[in-house]
């Protein structure tokens, strides 16, 4: 990029924002959601508006192109380009003015679609268009694309389209050539006279504008459907908005030209009432075809949403285990038609839901069944089931090829969309692809990815042939190319099929008037790239490297691990556990997104040159914080946690860099903490001296604000050995004696072995000197990992061929087990032993206990999940026991606690991790009653809770014991930890007489002071 210095320094100079022309930078705004991949010059990350005109003066002084982007979601590669990119989503993100009177919202480009809805919530009112993506995607990307969504249809409701474009009164707009305006919802003709009076470059605009819709009036009539007979019609420009009919309206022209005609800088949107109450009808057909013929009849009835899911989608979800809960819950049926009703009277929306199965009957439709869902939560449960279509149909078992977006969106009237998937269907026979189908069929609209071969030449000249034969198939149906995702190169050189030369004349036109120098996103829709160049598959060349993992689901390559990301988003949502640091930092390449496509990069080895070596991977992967909710919650189960461990482990390589201190000092913490609990007392009184700890901390990397957790002056394993056997005939149990709980919370493993005890089992102990090894793969020390778990197989392989339950009660180590252990072993049949019967201990009392009956507990409880277990293990047996308990439990959606191991504890992470604790964890925990209890299960919460509130949180074997422990405090204002730090203060004291034992009797034997000469 040397011949691009002068521009980046330019840029720095004029700007608050960020300028980035760095390869990293680069190789993370190259690709999107796309098939598509293009490099761009440099990214700017603009603060304010003022950021965003100085940025198009400079390009335009240097005849570069420009390209806006929010949240990197495109399907059809308009967010893609050799163009210098701005990225709206870190800053511009504001909410500027909300109109309760008028019924409108100002906000910025950045602004994302969620956001928006709960700031317009406390008055009822909401922007109609939510695509999937509404958690992250931004309202600058709805107007770009024009987006839809599941509940747009809520909108024809309430008198207004589908589309962003129907839902949108003004856009505050800049041309390349630096001109800014504000344009509206329409134009009187003497207002446009006006205008063209006032002269200058917006009277020219609008004079050419008028010239343009003059011109071509006729034929735009004959060519563009009616919204109300094909609602989603998205594919091209929008020139039927120049219509005096239709207002020459601007604001919506401009709607869905992908950042080819002009940078959005504010838009104010239309809104409507929010609906109270929803009822949800899931319908069961014999066919996703004959679910599209009930659509016109069901579309009459005026339901809020009407989507449609195959059996193909649902046989791929239940062989990757998603949402197995909310699957057996479905009708019976080989597809459906999910139909939501919205009101303010819940009474209503039942009735219209027994209504329309009522005239479904009355109609000879053949339903197979049905269910009416009132309960809101089910009802998530089930839309979770059509909005995991994209991540379940990504890579599908059980051959898990790759299936693409290609011909992802198409659309056509409603009333045809039984028809043309009955034609898509045959048209996939005939290339011999498959897909499944789901969709918005309410308004025509059908998704599908395809299991195209976009790595081959022969694939590609398939590929191009199918979509120019889809393309003619939806066009014969009066249909839309694209329905909701926009055309950018995907299906930009296909328009002319759909609207004629004419019309496609007419669109070059149209983008000419606003940039004419061709230089807005060019390449994209009109005058496009061709669909099948810039493919980022047909030039994946990576180079072949040894792995530590094995990664099964991969085909044991990472080369294929490097593409598994599709690019979605997800991750850059505020929601669930995944990605904490971007949630804190909303850096790209703090997303799980933006680390996956680094990683893919860095095995391409066009941008990042260096594969293992790479400084730019290190710095994105260095805020990963291994929480593994990535594998839970991104859509195609991107393991982070994982790849970073690899990448370390070459990263640090013998004769390569050199490792820190302190992934010596945290790694093998198992080590220093069995030499510790030889002077448990010593060891905590130097680390609390202030000179000492000040030292030790600088030499570990520790920050200052830590206090380094205090060793327990007995451990679990010699409070255990001391104790007399219980339970002697029972059958016996393995305790996993973590270190963590061995040697700092020595009370929570001495819990669970009462409660187990008290459940009538014998608790035995694996051999002193184990460890799972989990903080290892933090640091990436793979080779001592695989030999700790050696270690571990060779000691369990007796106790585990008996049967014997391996339980736990720390989630990050029962994870290894049940994740690393096998991808590290996949062919060693110890290790799917060992897997299989690793339990944590709320697993084992409700799932393998027999009729274990937990003892009650009328209390208060605020439940924090740790991110392993949440993501890799789950809670349902964990809430299941709380609540058996008789707990009036809150469960906290909090994320991370962002400690996470020794995240938290290295100095250089330590604002970033107390960043992450205080979005939810934190100040609710400072929120709790006294008498509330505070849960959670991992060492690592527990620190984060305990350094930076008053609480102490419990371990739920804690609140067990609590629960039939006689000595426990029940007075109301007292916090439930007391009795615990009474036992901790009774451990103390404990040690103490043992400690003053074994001085009189060294004392005895002359070894006092002096005694020796």
């Amino acid at each position: 990029m040397d011949g691009y210095h002068r521009l980046a320094e330019e840029l720095a100079a004029s700007i608050a924002g960020e300028v980035r022309f760095d390869a990293g930078s680069r190789a993370l705004y190259a690709n999107d959601a796309s098939n598509y991949r293009q490099p761009p010059i440099g990214v700017t990350i603009p603060r304010s508006v003022e950021d965003i005109v100085a940025i198009h003066r400079i390009c335009q002084a240097h005849g570069l192109p420009i390209l806006s982007r929010g949240a990197g979601t495109s399907l059809s590669g308009e967010t893609v380009n050799h163009a210098v990119v701005i990225d709206h989503s870190k800053y511009l993100d504001r909410v500027v003015n909300i109109d309760t009177v008028n019924r409108r919202v100002t906000v910025e480009a950045g602004a994302i679609n969620d956001k928006v809805n709960q700031a317009l919530a406390p008055y009822g009112l909401v922007f109609p268009p939510d695509p999937s993506t509404h958690e992250w995607c931004t309202i600058g990307g709805n107007v770009g694309n024009n987006s839809c969504g599941v509940h747009s249809v809520q909108a024809q409701c309430h008198g207004h389209g589908p589309r962003t474009c129907d839902n949108v009164q003004a856009l505050d707009i800049l041309t390349y050539d630096g001109v800014r305006m504000t344009l509206k919802d329409g134009y009187r003709e003497e207002e446009i006279d006006a205008i063209l009076a006032a002269g200058g470059r917006q009277g020219e605009i609008f004079d050419r504008l008028r010239r343009l819709r003059d011109a071509y009036a006729e034929r735009i009539r004959q060519a563009y459907p009616q919204v109300e007979h094909m609602p989603r019609r998205v594919s091209g420009y929008n020139l039927d908005d120049l219509l005096p009919e239709r207002g020459f309206n601007l604001a919506s022209a401009l709607c869905g030209t992908e950042g080819t005609c002009m940078t959005v800088l504010h838009a104010t949107l239309k809104l409507t009432e929010n609906v109270s109450h929803r009822t949800l009808v899931v319908v069961g057909f014999d066919s996703v075809e004959e679910a599209g013929d009930h659509v016109p009849l069901i579309v009459e009835t005026r339901p809020i949403a009407l989507e449609a899911i195959d059996k193909r989608l649902l046989e791929h979800e239940i062989r990757q285990h998603m949402h197995e809960t909310a699957l057996q819950r479905m009708p019976r049926g080989d597809a459906y038609l999910l139909v939501e009703y919205g009101g303010s009277d819940a009474d209503a929306t039942c009735r219209e839901a027994r209504e329309l199965i009522e005239g479904l009957r009355n109609a000879g439709s053949r339903i197979v069944d049905y269910r009416i869902v009132d309960d809101p939560a089910q009802a998530t449960a089930l839309w979770e089931v059509r909005k995991a279509g994209l991540g379940a149909t990504a890579f599908p078992p059980p051959e898990r090829t790759p299936h693409w977006p290609g011909w992802e969106d198409s659309a056509v009237p409603p009333e045809r969309v039984g028809d043309y998937v009955r034609d898509l269907k045959g048209l996939y026979r005939k290339y011999g692809y498959v897909g499944a189908f789901y969709g918005h069929f309410g308004q025509g609209c059908v998704h599908s990815r395809i299991d195209f071969d976009l790595q081959s030449e022969e694939g590609i000249a398939t590929y191009r042939r199918f979509v120019e034969e889809a393309a003619d198939l939806v066009v014969s149906h009066g249909g839309s190319l694209s329905g909701e995702h926009g055309d950018g190169q995907a299906r930009g050189e296909l328009l002319e099929r759909m609207y004629g030369p004419e019309l496609t004349e007419a669109f070059r036109e149209f983008k000419r008037i606003w940039d004419p120098q061709w230089k807005m996103n060019p390449g994209k829709v009109i005058d496009p790239y061709r669909l099948d160049e810039n493919l980022r598959m047909i030039d994946y060349t990576p180079w072949q490297v040894e792995t530590a993992f094995t990664f099964p689901d991969d085909e044991r390559s990472f080369a294929r691990v490097a593409f598994r990301c599709v690019g979605v988003g997800k991750c850059r949502s505020d929601n669930g556990t995944m990605c904490p640091s971007y949630m804190v930092t909303r850096e790209e390449k703090h997303s799980t997104r933006g680390r996956a496509r680094l990683l893919f990069e860095m095995m391409n080895g066009e941008l990042i040159t260096d594969g293992w070596q790479s400084d730019e991977v290190r710095e994105s992967l260095d805020l990963c914080l291994a929480c593994k909710g990535c594998v839970n919650d991104c859509p195609v189960n991107v393991d982070m946690a994982t790849y970073k461990a690899e990448f370390l482990s070459h990263y640090y390589g013998p004769g390569r860099h050199r490792r820190p201190l302190f992934h010596y000092a945290y790694g093998f913490i198992d080590r220093w903490s069995r030499l510790a609990s030889k002077v448990p007392a010593l060891v905590n009184f130097v680390s609390g001296a202030p000179w000492v700890s000040a030292a030790t901390k600088r030499l570990v990397s520790m920050p200052p604000q830590r206090r380094a957790p205090r060793y327990a002056p007995e451990t679990f394993q010699e409070w255990f050995a001391r104790r007399p056997e219980v339970n002697a005939h029972a059958p016996a149990v393995m305790l996993w004696a973590d270190t963590f709980s061995n040697h700092f919370y020595p009370e929570t493993a001495q819990a669970a072995t009462e409660v187990l005890e008290a459940a009538g089992y014998r608790v035995i102990l694996p051999p002193v000197g184990l460890c799972c090894g989990r903080p290892l793969y933090d640091f990436g020390m793979l080779g001592h990992a695989k030999a700790y778990l050696e270690r571990v197989m060779t000691a369990l392989d007796a106790p585990l061929a008996a049967g014997t339950p391996i339980i736990g009660f720390e989630p990050s180590c029962i994870t290894v087990f049940r994740d690393e252990l096998v991808n590290l072993f996949p062919d060693d049949p110890r290790a799917r032993r060992l897997s299989d019967n690793s339990l944590m201990l709320s697993e084992f009392l409700m799932q393998r206990a027999g009729n274990y009956r937990p003892p009650c507990l009328p209390r208060k409880a605020l439940v924090h999940g740790h991110c392993h277990h949440k993501s890799m293990l789950h809670l349902e047996a964990e809430k299941a026991l709380l609540e058996a308990m008789g707990l009036d439990v809150e469960w906290l959606d909090a994320g991370c606690c962002g400690m996470s191991g020794s995240f938290g504890y290295e100095r250089d992470k330590y604002e970033v991790s107390m960043a992450i604790g205080e979005r939810i964890l934190l100040p609710r925990v400072r929120e709790a009653e006294p008498q509330t209890l505070v849960v959670t299960s991992g060492f690592s919460c527990r620190q984060q809770i305990a350094d930076a509130t008053p609480r102490r949180a419990l371990h739920v074997a804690e609140v067990l014991r609590l629960a039939f422990d006689e000595g426990h405090d029940t007075t109301p204002d007292v916090p439930p930890e007391r009795g615990l730090e009474r036992r901790r203060v009774q451990a103390q004291r404990r040690a103490n007489r043992r400690a003053a034992v074994v001085a009189g009797a060294l004392a005895a034997l002359g070894w006092h002071r002096g005694a020796r000469r």
